[in-house]
């Protein structure tokens, strides 16, 4: 079969791979009709996060048909039209009977490494490293999904595959990113990213009833779309986004910080982006915390910090004493997909939303090596690429 493999630093190729088999009773091998690039794909893409093995099979968002199952795996049919989420879980364990599906004891065979790595693995995730168990990802034309009687969203028929396919990350995220900030009507929400997690933010917490929505970016094409979904728009190339969110929130600040972006975070003050910057090219820093550090110096005391952005490693000089004297509260993790998806599946069917509105781009899988380029590149006003096997 055909898949989008990671070669190195910048280096995805359209290679010939074995295809998928059954290895054990509770897989299925779905045939992908629809993937996408994530923004997370973009820090194994940039060689950000650890354990990439040259060959692998990239890509955690998909969906397709099953083509086989097996013998355990008894809510699966051969036909049957699936979402995958990105979390693998078996749930069984105790984690995932208290919901907490992206913290599956079962799932990442390679948890004692991921608990060096990170201090806890998590789940197995798809074509996201060997920190996360290694699974070949859904970038390619066939996939084998392991505890596929648990990890699977079954969707209808009724629905194209540009309205359900961001139900296996994306939207989800973006909704947990909101849920956790417990918002209230009175509530400003701040997003920090207008990629499409982001947009997902601003639209669930537009669903979930705040009295306003702001959205900070730099990217015209990103800022326009998320002003189409409802927020308020600050570009940071133009104004203080500190004298900004004053002038919103009466001089008191937001009381919902959400970060969408992640380890990448670009600085809008030049020595923020000089000391991050000398810092992981000295090994002495892994990730950018410019985002982080501007949410725990904004948000009103008493606030709450949720953090779906995605990080790997360390971060330096977070001012904790404000973060503790402000008694913020800080709400984060990988997304527990599953959680969420009967809610916005239904919310889906009823028209409250199309997550299709995210789409700028739509290309064969053949493709998917120059669309890393320009989605990484915010290259002609690309913000989503979905990929067709």
């Amino acid at each position: 079969m055909k898949a989008l493999c990671w070669h190195g630093k910048n280096d995805v190729r359209y290679d010939t791979v074995p295809d998928p088999e059954i290895e054990h009773p509770r897989d299925a091998i779905v045939n992908v009709s629809s993937c996408a690039i994530c923004g997370s794909d973009l820090h194994l893409y940039d060689h950000f996060i650890p354990s990439m093995q040259s060959g692998d099979v990239l890509g955690h968002e998909f969906m397709g048909e099953v083509m086989e199952v097996g013998s355990e795996a008894k809510n699966l049919k051969v036909g049957d039209r699936v979402v995958v989420p990105f979390t693998i879980f078996c749930g069984e364990c105790e984690q995932c009977q208290r919901g907490n599906y992206s913290v599956c004891e079962r799932s990442n065979r390679n948890k004692s490494l991921a608990d060096k790595a990170f201090g806890h693995g998590g789940a197995g995730l798809f074509g996201y490293s060997h920190l996360t168990g290694g699974y070949a990802g859904g970038q390619a034309e066939f996939v084998r999904v392991p505890f596929a009687d648990t990890t699977h969203i079954k969707v209808p028929s009724t629905l194209t595959d540009e309205q359900v396919l961001f139900l296996g990350d994306i939207f989800p995220t973006g909704w947990q990113a909101a849920v956790q900030c417990d918002i209230q009507p009175t509530d400003t929400v701040v997003v920090w990213g207008a990629g499409p997690v982001g947009q997902f933010c601003i639209r669930s917490a537009v669903l979930l009833g705040a009295k306003q929505v702001v959205v900070i970016d730099n990217v015209p094409e990103r800022l326009s779309m998320a002003e189409g979904g409802g927020a308020i728009t600050i570009n940071f190339d133009k104004e203080s986004v500190l004298s900004r969110l004053k002038d919103l929130t009466n001089g008191k600040g937001p009381e919902k910080c959400i970060d969408a972006v992640g380890l990448e975070a670009h600085a809008t003050r030049s020595l923020d982006s000089v000391y991050d910057r000398v810092k992981q090219s000295m090994m002495m820093e892994s990730d950018r915390a410019h985002v982080l550090r501007e949410m725990i110096y904004v948000c009103r005391p008493a606030g709450v910090l949720s953090i779906p952005g995605v990080y790997g490693g360390l971060v330096d000089k977070i001012p904790m004493g404000a973060l503790m004297n402000k008694g913020l509260t800080v709400r984060t993790g990988q997304t527990h997909v599953n959680r969420w998806t009967d809610d916005l599946l239904r919310r889906i069917d009823e028209g409250q939303i199309d997550p299709s509105f995210v789409i700028t781009h739509s290309v064969g899988l053949d493709q998917g090596p120059e669309m890393y380029k320009t989605f990484r590149d915010k290259q002609d006003g690309c913000v989503k690429v979905i990929l067709k096997p």
